[in-house]
């Protein structure tokens, strides 16, 4: 398994947060793969997914291909 440094990266969470620290996720731009962890755990491990996966999910999501799943 490969590991990144992200000791550097630059967190952000969706505009859709209410920034009271609910269930969100966070993710790190400026890297060529893109990481994501629980905002309530910084600390904690981050996901890392390819970039043009993640494009896909967040069109599907925005496309509303879960619903009702």
């Amino acid at each position: 398994m490969r590991e990144y440094d992200l000791s550097t990266a630059r967190w952000r969470k969706s505009s859709y947060s209410d920034g009271n620290g609910g269930n969100c996720v966070e993710i790190a731009d400026s890297f060529s793969v893109v990481p994501v962890r629980d905002s309530k755990n910084p600390d904690g491990p981050a996901l890392v997914f390819p970039a043009a996966g993640w494009a896909t999910f967040v069109d599907a999501v925005k496309n509303a291909h879960f619903a009702g799943a």
